[in-house]
């Protein structure tokens, strides 16, 4: 809020004007307060726009739409002025941040606050509809957040249903990235267009970006008619409950209705409102207005802290952070629930071991730990390295196909016969194991039970790798493609860079941050844009001898080769990178991130690198080349195959040995490590060690 400028008028109607809100194209918003002491927000066309017969009509529009609509989710419309003069509307102030401002200040919102606006917002949607209206642009500045709970603004294009969006003169009155395909097309609206704009709103919510960003309005738009949004940050679950709302046709959206059961929750978790960042924005905003009106001595200018606390105990229901509420594509027409492959359970407990302690006997440092458990004839010999899933182990089935074992004693708890181990198989979020038969067909189960959920014919020879939107595979006729979680449908194949079509390592591909990244046998490396498959960058002649393996994290991939280099994964771009003067060759071996670290071999020694700036933290005098350096508990865990097989452990903190253990040789090892164990992959043998 700012004070009134040069040409600002004083007074409009009964209202007093203090100082401007903000601004747009078509006009200002102020606070005004009437002799009653009642604050409003008062929006008045520009002078020079007010001869516009069209402008005037929006606003006649918005003050009819916004009085029919009988809602606690809207600004009560106090007075409007619609014909000669200035056109104004005066609607009940808002003494709370806009969305976007919020997001801007801090951040993306948690999961109960952003069940608490779906909810909310949804419920408002239906009122308005109810009323017979669309509001047709719904974005995060029309959204603002009260102790009451989320109110939506600015009824500005709202129109009777069914209503065509182009206006006379062509032009889109929509937000970019917002208003839904059949709004950016000019064809006629229901109140699924405003649906779609509720799920892009969530998707800002939940992550800070634009659910359709481009680098200008047309690729945008195009984005929001034909392509997928950027799922980039938001969880599986949140993506399953917001993905049918961004649909591109707009029958198969769910109602406001069912998404307001399906975010609906326990009254007892109204409070979401009191509390945090939110509230302290709404206490700024009411002491500001307060101060500002207070020269009128009888201005009413806010709620007391009584009415403050009543008002949000009044707020909207939520559910509280992983809560139930059957999702809206479970529902039959007539209201019940049923089966449906995408209605995968939440991952199950990780059953964590014992961390074993030196000072309490549990272990002598230098000394070789007793396994957990080992089982002999259990591992196929083609099996990828053990792949931990909460309580589960994944691994290849001596007899073929995948199996799990149970992750506290081994014991075998289902096996997936058909699928092909060559193939490679994923865990997608802990929530489902993805694997592909001999057809190439993708199959999910749940990894805690075996049950079978979708299957996607997808020509995979191999997997590559999964984000919380796609799983993205090699094809059996040299091509990429990502096959969409959600629907299990095909978003996009391509062709690979002409130079790199034979030479693709499914083990080398990451996806993080928006981007797939891909390597070859042949030392170089590329990168994709996830959303469209186009190729984003290539790096050629990173490695010499060793294979390509990257890692990727918080949008840095690290690459190994002939240097450790981090490079931001969006553009390549390299940020620091690690070379040992002293190895010949100085090839590293396949990083990997935990925590704050990278950890890789090179020349006989495994390193521990910041992965801010690539600064060393330790060395070790053991090195693993065959398997990735895995942490876990105090440790990092690291096979050594140069004499038989032996598993060591180094100290976190110091890079000193702290045990090993021997291991049979028989085949190419796996290491993987979670629920404070690490799990150790030899021929057909699969034992779990304890950790300290």
């Amino acid at each position: 809020m700012r004070p009134l400028e040069t040409g600002d008028p004083i007074r409009l109607g009964p209202y007093r004007l203090l100082g401007v809100l903000g601004e747009g194209g078509m006009g200002k918003v102020y606070v005004g307060q009437d002799q009653a002491g009642t604050v409003a927000a008062v929006k008045v066309l520009r002078p020079e726009l007010a001869h516009d017969g069209n402008l005037a009509q929006r606003f006649v529009r918005e003050a009819l739409a916004a009085r029919a609509v009988s809602s606690p989710g809207v600004a009560a419309v106090l007075g409007a002025q619609t014909e000669g003069g200035r056109p104004w509307i005066a609607t009940e102030f808002l003494a709370g941040p806009t969305l976007d401002q919020i997001v801007d200040r801090h951040g993306p919102l948690d999961d109960a606050r952003l069940r608490a606006l779906a909810a909310s917002v949804a419920r408002t949607l239906r009122d308005i509809h109810a009323a017979g209206f669309v509001h047709r642009d719904l974005k995060p500045p029309n959204i603002v957040l009260t102790a009451r709970g989320p109110r939506v603004i600015d009824f500005g294009i709202a129109r009777p249903e069914h209503g065509l969006t182009l206006t006379t003169t062509g032009q889109i009155p929509v937000t970019p990235g917002y208003g839904a395909p059949e709004q950016v097309l000019g064809r006629r609206v229901a109140p699924a267009a405003d649906v779609f704009s509720l799920g892009a709103v969530l998707v800002y919510a939940a992550t800070g970006h634009r659910a359709f960003r481009g680098t200008h309005v047309a690729a945008v738009q195009y984005d929001v008619v034909h392509g997928e949004p950027d799922w980039q940050g938001v969880t599986p679950e949140w993506h399953a409950l917001i993905a049918p709302c961004l649909a591109k046709d707009p029958a198969v959206r769910p109602t406001p209705e069912q998404i307001a059961t399906a975010f609906a929750g326990p009254k007892k978790d109204s409070a979401v409102w009191r509390r945090g960042p939110v509230a302290d924005a709404i206490r700024e905003r009411e002491r500001a207005i307060r101060e500002l009106s207070a020269p009128l001595p009888t201005a009413r200018t806010g709620p007391s802290r009584r009415g403050l606390v009543t008002s949000f105990a009044a707020g909207g229901a939520l559910l509280a952070a992983g809560g139930g509420g059957t999702a809206w594509w479970l529902l039959r027409a007539g209201g019940g629930p049923r089966t449906d492959p995408f209605r995968i359970p939440p991952a199950v407990r990780t059953p964590a071991a014992r961390v074993l302690s030196a000072d309490d006997g549990d272990y002598l440092v230098g000394g070789h730990p007793k396994p957990l458990w080992s089982h002999d004839g259990v591992v196929g010999k083609d099996s990828p390295a053990p792949l931990p899933i909460r309580d589960v182990v994944v691994t290849g089935a001596l007899s073929g196909g995948v199996c799990a074992v149970n992750v506290v004693d081994g014991k075998r708890r289902w096996t997936a016969p058909d699928l092909e181990m060559t193939s490679r198989y994923l865990s997608l979020s802990d929530r489902l194991l993805v694997g592909a038969d001999r057809e190439g067909t993708l199959h999910t189960f749940v990894p805690s039970t075996g049950e079978a959920k979708w299957t996607a014919p997808a020509g995979a020879k191999a997997l590559l790798a999964a984000d919380a939107t796609a799983v993205y595979v090699w094809t059996k006729d040299h091509r990429l493609r990502a096959v969409g979680r959600s629907d299990a449908r095909i978003r996009w194949t391509v062709s690979p860079p002409a130079e790199f079509r034979d030479t693709i390592a499914p083990e080398g591909a990451v996806a993080d941050h928006g981007m797939l990244v891909l390597a070859t046998t042949t030392g170089h490396a590329f990168a994709l844009d996830a959303r469209t498959g186009r190729t984003a960058w290539t790096l050629y002649h990173q490695a010499r001898k060793r294979a390509l393996l990257p890692a990727a994290r918080d949008g840095v991939v690290y690459l190994n080769g002939k240097s450790l280099s981090a490079r931001r994964i969006t553009d390549g771009r390299e940020l620091w990178q690690d070379t040992d003067k002293y190895a010949d060759p100085p090839e590293y071996s396949r990083p990997s991130v935990f925590g704050d670290s990278v950890y890789a071999c090179v020349g006989g020694t495994t390193v521990r690198l910041a992965v801010r700036d690539g600064d060393q933290v330790w060395f070790s005098l053991e090195s693993g080349e065959k398997c990735p350096v895995v942490v876990q508990g105090g440790g990092a865990w690291l096979i050594d195959d140069s004499s038989g097989l032996t598993v060591h452990t180094a100290n976190l903190d110091s890079g000193d040995e702290i045990w090993s253990y021997d291991v049979p040789l028989a085949g190419d090892p796996g290491l993987a490590a979670a629920g404070n164990r690490a799990f150790v992959r030899s021929g057909d043998t699969l034992l779990a060690l304890p950790v300290f």
